[in-house]
């Protein structure tokens, strides 16, 4: 039996299966060195991909490419079938793409409720509303952001006296506020316990795939991008030297050579 469909129809059905993020020979010199050297991926929804590299590959140039914050020389940034390449940082956040630091942004005076409720209030245009009775905006769907970050139980303490894992739970969930369509994580486990890490990196692999989130992330931490990833790239020198799952990225000789090192296993760095 054939199914017969609207061409809206039909252009959704493409765009579900289409990959969240297109990257197209990406580049980006700072005086004379090239910073990233024709780089070319894709993510799709619900998947988890790791951008591994030694100090210097060009993995945060790429980054900063991606959001906004750096115009590249050339090449082109695609999100869910409409080119971002060159657009203002809070245009690429409002087109649906939420982003996580090495270094915890929370405000630390305020709850974590608050937190929430201030991210939801800038991505519902509101920000520069009468502060007055913010504390009642968006209560219910902060309190649901919380809960899928397991927060909840935390809505009302102050953000400046929470552990670290817990104010990088925070932040993801801040970043899930305006409903990405993609989540960029620069080092996401920097300063965490290995427990932590485990149990950070497992929501996020949870939530992304029950939401269908692309997560493109940048890890140190070998036991993480190789557990928790679904496909790894790996950037030398502004080049992208390998892409495949952690199993062939792990083995991959040339890899091994500039990164992981010849005896190598599971990693660290």
């Amino acid at each position: 039996m054939s199914v017969v469909m609207t061409p809206s129809q039909v252009a959704t059905a493409v765009d579900a299966s289409a990959p969240v993020l297109v990257v197209r020979d990406l580049q980006k010199s700072f005086g004379g060195v090239r910073a990233v050297d024709g780089v070319s991926f894709s993510v799709e929804a619900g998947t988890m991909l790791a951008l591994i590299g030694p100090n210097g590959a060009g993995k945060t140039t790429c980054f900063n490419m991606l959001n906004g914050q750096l115009k590249p020389d050339k090449g082109e940034v695609v999100l869910a079938g409409r080119p971002i390449t060159g657009i203002k940082p809070r245009a690429v956040w409002r087109m649906g793409v939420g982003r996580t630091f090495q270094i915890t942004a929370t405000f630390t005076s305020m709850t974590v409720r608050e937190n929430i409720q201030m991210a939801l209030i800038s991505h519902a245009g509101e920000i520069f509303s009468p502060f007055g009775r913010a504390r009642d905006k968006y209560r219910e769907a902060a309190d649901a952001l919380l809960g899928q970050v397991g927060m909840e139980s935390q809505a009302d303490r102050a953000c400046g006296v929470l552990a670290y894992g817990d104010l990088k739970r925070v932040e993801l969930a801040v970043a899930l506020a305006n409903q990405p369509k993609l989540l960029l994580m620069d080092e996401p486990t920097a300063g965490m316990a290995p427990r932590e890490r485990i149990e950070l990196m497992a929501l996020t692999a949870e939530i992304a795939a029950a939401k269908g989130i692309a997560v493109l992330f940048t890890e140190h931490d070998m036991d993480v991008v190789f557990t928790h990833s679904d496909s790894v790239i790996v950037l030398d020198r502004g080049r992208l030297i390998a892409h495949g799952t952690a199993e062939q990225v792990r083995h991959d000789p040339n890899v091994r050579a500039v990164y992981l090192g010849s005896g190598a296993t599971s990693g660290g760095h």
